[in-house]
């Protein structure tokens, strides 16, 4: 895939060239760029993604009609239904936009057909036969597996926040890539990224075990730690944030706008970018995650940036324009 950078420019220059304001100039300018290195497959990318988000041109909330047809007829499709139509969807480019916002496809395919899952910006909240409670974050999937002697949940991707039913009998534990986390009368969030996971645990304990390593390691409420395959980081007092998005919200303390950004960006459908010297700007407060757009908004109206759309889906976020 083309870089985020080739990305940005691919954008710009399509926002402009569809503007109807381009001058002969500009058009041997584009000319000139779509010659370059990653150039024409930046640019063939942000086609094809564009003829999928056409309608958005024509009516600001077609995003949320668009998603919100997807997710009913998603619904009404089979398992076997979606792995049939990836074929299709590899030709069109719609695959190559999945994939490009981090997504592996062994693990997109595998959340697919999970026994529960929640889209991009949709929290579910799920109360198992046994009592316990799960909740799914954004572009989370988890499977269910129960027999006499164990409860075993797999999370597939995102994030989920677990609070345990008693069952002496049977005890309860959360398979990921990485390690085996098993409750200890407990509530917590575990979340995978990138390679590793974060454990942050609320009540009880949970002991861990790295698929790699030979010993496992025991954490208590409070507490919250990094893992992956091999190792469990040092812990740390747990960070509020890790169970505030249940509440369907954004807490920042001082949070970088980098990381906020990001953050904000698992919530949101489409493209959402930063330029790189805001990067370092510290955010302050309690923001909307049903809403992103309300997010983005109050977070204009206290720091010196501003939000331009280059179109309904690509959205960047700039310093201020000083006056």
């Amino acid at each position: 895939m083309p870089s985020l950078a080739a990305m940005e420019q691919a954008a710009e220059w399509f926002a402009l060239l569809q503007s109807g304001t381009a001058t002969p100039a500009d058009q041997a300018r584009w000319q000139a760029w779509l010659a370059e290195g990653e150039a024409p497959a930046a640019w063939a990318f942000v086609e094809r993604v564009s003829q999928q988000f056409q309608p958005l041109q024509l009516d600001s909330s077609a995003s949320r009609l668009a998603a919100q047809a997807y997710g009913t007829a998603r619904q009404r499709m089979t398992r076997r239904q979606l792995l049939r139509g990836m074929a299709v969807l590899a030709g069109s480019g719609t695959l190559g936009w999945g994939l490009w916002q981090h997504t592996p496809l062994p693990q997109q395919l595998a959340a697919w057909t999970a026994d529960h899952r929640t889209a991009t910006g949709e929290m579910r909240a799920l109360a198992l036969d046994d009592g316990t409670r799960i909740w799914l974050n954004t572009a989370s999937a988890v499977d269910q597996h129960y027999t006499r002697d164990l409860r075993r949940l797999l999370l597939r991707s995102g994030e989920m926040l677990v609070q345990t039913a008693p069952d002496p009998q049977r005890p309860l534990v959360v398979d990921t890539p990485w390690a085996r986390l098993q409750a200890l009368g407990t509530r917590f969030t575990t979340r995978l990224q990138g390679q590793a996971g974060l454990l942050a645990v609320y009540e009880g304990a949970v002991r861990i075990q790295p698929v790699d390593a030979s010993q496992s390691v025991t954490v208590p409420a409070g507490r919250q730690v990094c893992f992956d395959v091999r190792s469990v980081g040092p812990s740390a007092v747990v960070d509020p944030v890790h169970e505030a998005w249940n509440r369907g919200v954004l807490l920042a303390n001082g949070m970088a706008l980098s990381n906020f950004v990001e953050e904000l960006g698992r919530y949101r459908q489409g493209h959402l970018s930063l330029a790189p010297e805001l990067a370092e700007l510290p955010v302050l407060g309690s923001y909307p995650l049903h809403d992103t757009d309300a997010a983005l908004a109050m977070l204009q109206a206290v720091l010196p940036i501003r939000l331009r759309h280059t179109m309904p889906w690509w959205t960047r976020i700039e310093p201020a324009v000083r006056g």
